[in-house]
């Protein structure tokens, strides 16, 4: 499986499993959805996806609990990633956040967390915050989620790029605007990209004409080309959301499709890639 190395040398599958929107019928209605939710993170797990990634904000920590529950009894070589409110990235706040992350969780050390986006605590008080809990054992690192060049240049007068694990934002073919200035700006930082939403959302990108050609050409489907779109070149993490373990299995098979040179020409030309700077994305 291919696999990203991290700036502390630590290497993880360039293809993962997010969870946003999942554990979202919490009622008793709900429990069909969450079994099969439950069974795809670990069909995941067995094919390789052992990157998982969440957040306290995914149903208000619904979500951490389902990934706790999926992952009981099975936290040798999984990488748990998940993400602290900006209102809750204060000094204290992170610390007290990442305590109840770790229980919803289940587990001792989170392996990487972020803060989720930028908010009105000072980036100086939330990296504080994350090398105590670093130094602590709470977690074994910590990064970002949505931040821009400047964000990252601001985060820079406060620390160590290279103690910031990755930066996670939005990317897929309709949405690559970071490939203007943010990829190159981590590229040089060495530090990765970590992909959400890298299939889009409401299942319009899936309907692209271009990614169905490619997948016909390839046998494959429109959901694995935009995965193995997002990781064609280094530095790039992706993590789709899979309810199903059928879809699950069908994410992990992505890394085995390369794409050509033709391939990727047709994607550009559906999804032409930024010529000037972009606005970052987020969804």
């Amino acid at each position: 499986m291919k696999r990203v190395t991290l700036p502390d040398g630590t290497d993880v599958p360039a293809l993962g499993q997010g969870t946003w929107m999942m554990a979202e019928g919490m009622m008793a209605e709900g429990r069909g959805n969450r079994a099969a939710e439950i069974a795809a993170l670990r069909a995941g797990i067995d094919h390789g996806l052992t990157l998982i990634d969440t957040a306290e904000m995914y149903g208000d920590g619904a979500s951490e609990s389902l990934v706790g529950e999926a992952i009981a009894g099975r936290r040798d070589g999984l990488f748990i990633v998940t993400k602290v409110l900006p209102s809750n990235a204060s000094r204290t706040g992170t610390v007290k956040a990442c305590e109840r992350s770790l229980k919803r969780l289940g587990i001792d050390r989170i392996d990487l967390y972020l803060l989720h986006w930028r908010g009105g605590v000072p980036l100086a008080e939330t990296v504080e915050a994350f090398e105590t809990l670093r130094a602590a054992g709470k977690i074994a690192r910590w990064g970002v989620s949505n931040f821009d060049v400047d964000d990252l240049e601001e985060l820079a007068e406060v620390a160590d790029l290279q103690g910031c694990a990755v930066n996670q934002v939005l990317y897929n073919p309709e949405h690559r605007g970071i490939e203007y200035d943010l990829l190159p700006f981590q590229h040089t930082a060495r530090m990765p990209v970590m992909a959400y939403s890298p299939i889009g959302q409401g299942g319009g990108l899936l309907r692209s004409p271009a990614l169905l050609a490619v997948a016909k050409r390839h046998d494959a489907s429109p959901a694995q080309v935009a995965l193995a779109w997002a990781v064609r070149q280094q530095g790039v993490i992706a993590i789709p959301k899979a309810g199903t373990a059928a879809h699950a299995v069908e994410n992990a098979a992505a890394l085995r499709l390369s794409l050509t040179a033709g391939d990727l020409a047709e994607i550009d030309r559906a999804f032409p890639p930024p010529r000037r700077k972009q606005p970052l994305a987020m969804i």
